[in-house]
């Protein structure tokens, strides 16, 4: 018997030493599984931007100098482009803080011959293409109608003053804001959409992405504040969103759409401080009982660049405090 287990021994230990080793081949496959899981919860790498070159219009203040800001905060390599030189130079200035990069490009988008300058002018720059394009650039011409601006509120029960206060509205007010609310987003996206598709195929596992900025008073029913041809233009925006989401499928490229509520910006107070920066002093009327903040665009803009974003298409995004509840809208 002695002799029999000693002959046996030597198999024992082996089957032992595979059973052994086949554990803890397991163990390590299933920790590792386990870590891989873990990265897919890492905020650090759901919303990471690092890898991510950017062209934001209107970038030197409001909402697209928040959108700047918080894209170069987080490492991207971000292009401002404005009309105002002095307002792009300033930005740079103040902001280029690093661990990203802060570019000032000027350019105005509402003219289509500058907006493929632009593009050539980038595609030197960058060859391997960029991520992301934010066409966040607009402007409102509704001076002459913003209830706002009248000594005594407008009595929406009198026909003849309803019409005579909305035919102070020019023409050319409407053109001027429609070129550069709506169709600046149509060619600028088309100008840059190879860029667009060639930097989606530089980085893994993510894709290049359109972010136009419209706003909520796009689904608003009231007159918003007497000022039709902005939000007309903003309607208009939304849905030129969804026509080019379409349009990019098989590139590759996805367009979202955020549609802000109030947010502090030359449009919405009038002027910017000496570091291009706005701010209200009115009491909103939002369930959230605050305007929005430059955190609440930060995390807007990195959610959707980021890569827990990828998925999404086609999508509008509303930070708004609540205000579409509480006032009749349509989305």
């Amino acid at each position: 018997m002695l002799r029999l287990f000693s002959r046996s021994a030597p198999s024992v230990r082996a089957a032992f030493s595979a059973r052994t080793s086949y554990a803890i081949a397991n163990y390590r496959n299933m920790a590792a599984m386990s870590n891989a899981a873990a990265a897919n919860f890492d905020r650090s790498k759901l919303f990471d931007v690092s890898h991510v070159t950017a062209v934001v219009t209107g970038g030197a203040t409001g909402i697209g100098l928040m959108i700047t800001q918080a894209l170069a905060t987080n490492g991207a390599k971000v292009y401002i482009v404005g009309r105002r030189k002095e307002k792009l130079e300033k930005t740079v200035e103040t902001y280029n803080k690093g661990p990203g990069q802060i570019i000032a490009l000027p350019g105005d988008v509402s003219s289509k011959s500058d907006i493929q300058r632009l593009a050539s002018e980038l595609s030197k720059k960058e060859p391997n293409g960029i991520q992301l394009l934010v066409n966040n650039a607009g402007i409102a011409r509704d001076d002459h109608t913003k209830l706002s601006g009248r000594g005594q509120p407008l009595d929406f029960a009198d026909p003849a003053a309803i019409s005579e206060h909305f035919l102070a509205s020019q023409p050319e007010n409407w053109d001027e804001t429609f070129r550069t609310n709506v169709t600046s987003i149509f060619f600028s996206s088309m100008a840059f959409l190879p860029l667009l598709a060639k930097g989606g195929k530089v980085v893994p596992d993510y894709s290049s992405s359109v972010v136009n900025v419209s706003s909520i008073s796009g689904c608003m029913k009231g007159s918003s504040g007497g000022q039709f041809a902005y939000a007309a233009s903003k309607a208009a925006a939304t849905h030129v969103g969804r026509m080019l989401a379409t349009t990019f499928v098989k590139t590759g490229v996805r367009v979202n759409t955020i549609a802000p509520g109030m947010f502090p910006s030359e449009m919405t107070t009038g002027d910017s401080d000496e570091n291009n920066k706005s701010s209200l002093r009115t009491t909103p009327s939002n369930p959230s009982g605050r305007y929005g903040t430059d955190s609440d665009m930060a995390a807007t803009i990195l959610f959707l660049a980021g890569r827990g974003g990828t998925f999404y298409n086609e999508q509008i995004v509303y930070p708004d405090g609540g205000n579409t509840i509480v006032q009749p809208a349509t989305k």
